[in-house]
């Protein structure tokens, strides 16, 4: 496990620390997959390759498998390297099972959810000491599974009832072994991306093992074009001995929202040291503006118990949870109503205006703005009419600025190699300089001045393309790396020649 070690921990049980003390950027962990398939109420998709495919009301389509007349795409069912399917295939042709081609009114395929299942238990004979050493003892939480009696029953019959029974596999697996697989998946399984960009998830034993922290120290990198092999690597120097984390929520999520998400999905309440300060490590992110004086800001007296209060610090006065929540879901009624309109100007603009009217309810870093802000980022410099060339001073201004509030709370959440902060220090180098340029142009600055400002720019992108070039090169990251690197060279020899000018 290169410089990683199991070990049992009497809160976490079984979980992953450092072997020897990592530097930012090393290798911590690599493996490949023990099964990969379509994730959980996918629609109708390619059993090789994950895209999306187009099924007529009765089921007829083109896009299947000569054998077992399942999904299959005609380039991979061409493509003799694509062995993704193989497996299920002599399952249900041996059985006679067909793919009926029904779909849910929101969409979902029920009768996919067995396949991603029926691969882990193929590996399972495949490769039994795997098996045994290290998906065996995952977590599935079977108990805490079957509270939610409604998928329970769901996953028996769509999944459990149906490989045992059409597929003719009892004499092989289990109910109860069927069931496990369900939960070690749910509860450990990763989401990656095709070379396409479709999503599929896979089962990694051990980095799946990772405890969870609100503020990882740990980044992953899933690579499609490696069997999609995960690597782990230190987001931040690391000592001997120290616990690995990742985060298996939304980091950018206030603590109320992430403990929500986590307890529904991955059956545990989080202690970490952020989710138990009222304040999430100084940047406020959860904090309201408090209605009874002008100065103060509202925070959770318990944030992980659901029935705490909110007390403003300035003034003593409280808010019970449930008027804080009802509060917060009508903001967020409102953001999801402008997420929905085109990427045009007038989202842009719907969005400033929000910003504007949450100044008096949220605390300028909290996570609702932040998101916000995060959507202007993306917008600024690519919706029509304010395009990154025919933004004025003020509105590149008013970019950089953006990026810079988020990453003062990515800095706090996601230090050091972080994807996210990456891609806005990408975002933040473009307005950096076209002010310097403007604003040397103009006669603001002189040639020092420009040269300081450039070399400015050029550190982001250093930073960016530092923590970009372990992402895998058909993805997202990997090609914005491509586009850092090139930037990088262009300004650098800007530089050079500005300063040879100055000399």
């Amino acid at each position: 496990m290169l410089k990683a070690r199991l070990q049992e921990d009497a809160v976490l049980g079984r979980c992953l620390a450092t072997s020897c003390s990592v530097e930012r950027g090393e290798l911590v962990l690599e493996e490949l997959p023990f099964a990969r398939g379509p994730k959980r109420d996918s629609g109708i998709v390619c059993l090789g390759c994950y895209q999306f495919l187009q099924f007529g009301e009765d089921g007829d389509s083109l896009d299947r498998c000569e054998l077992c007349d399942w999904p299959l795409c005609g380039s991979c069912a061409d493509d003799e390297d694509v062995t993704e399917h193989l497996g299920e295939c002599q399952v249900f042709s041996a059985a006679r099972v067909t793919f009926a081609g029904n779909v849910s009114d929101d969409g979902v395929c029920p009768q996919l959810d067995c396949i991603t299942i029926l691969r882990v238990l193929l590996a399972k004979e495949a490769n039994p000491e795997r098996w045994d050493n290290e998906v065996a003892p995952m977590e599935h939480h079977e108990e805490e599974r079957q509270k939610d009696a409604d998928v329970w029953h769901a996953d028996r019959v769509n999944i459990a009832q149906y490989l045992r029974g059409p597929c003719q596999l009892a004499n092989r697996f289990s109910e109860e072994l069927i069931m496990q697989v369900v939960g070690v998946l749910e509860v450990n399984a990763f989401e990656a991306r095709s070379p396409k960009g479709y999503p599929l998830r896979c089962l990694f034993p051990y980095t799946g093992i990772l405890a969870h922290n609100c503020v990882p120290n740990t980044a992953r990198s899933i690579y499609p074009s490696e069997g999609y092999k995960i690597r782990l690597r230190a987001m931040v120097d690391l000592e001997e001995g120290q616990p690995l984390h990742h985060s298996y929520t939304y980091t950018l999520d206030g603590t109320a929202q992430r403990q929500k998400h986590l307890k529904q999905g991955k059956f545990f309440t989080c202690q970490c040291e952020r989710c138990q300060d009222p304040t999430e490590l100084g940047t406020h992110f959860s904090s309201l503006k408090c209605g009874q004086c002008a100065e103060g800001f509202q925070v959770p007296r318990q944030p992980t118990e659901p029935d705490t209060s909110w007390s403003c610090a300035s003034c003593g006065s409280d808010t019970s949870n449930a008027d804080a929540l009802a509060m917060l879901q009508s903001l967020q009624s409102e953001v999801n109503a402008v997420q929905a309109l085109p990427m045009a100007a007038k989202r842009l603009e719907e969005i400033e205006r929000l910003l504007r009217k949450y100044k008096s309810l949220l605390h300028p870093l909290h996570f609702i703005a932040t998101g916000l802000r995060q959507l202007l980022i993306e917008m600024y410099g690519r919706v029509q009419g304010y395009e990154m060339v025919q933004l004025p001073d003020h509105q590149l201004e008013r970019k950089a600025e953006l990026c810079r509030q988020v990453l003062r709370v990515l800095n706090t959440f996601e230090p050091g190699l972080s994807r996210t902060r990456a891609m806005n220090l990408y975002e933040l180098h473009v307005p950096l300089v076209l002010l310097a340029k403007s604003g040397f142009i103009a006669g603001k600055l002189k040639g020092g001045e420009l040269r300081a400002r450039l070399v400015d720019a050029i550190d982001l992108l250093k930073e960016c393309v530092e923590i970009l070039e372990f992402e895998d090169k058909s993805s997202q990251e990997g090609v914005l790396c491509v586009v850092a690197k090139q930037a990088l060279k262009q300004l650098t020899l800007s530089v050079e020649g500005l300063g040879s000018e100055l000399d």
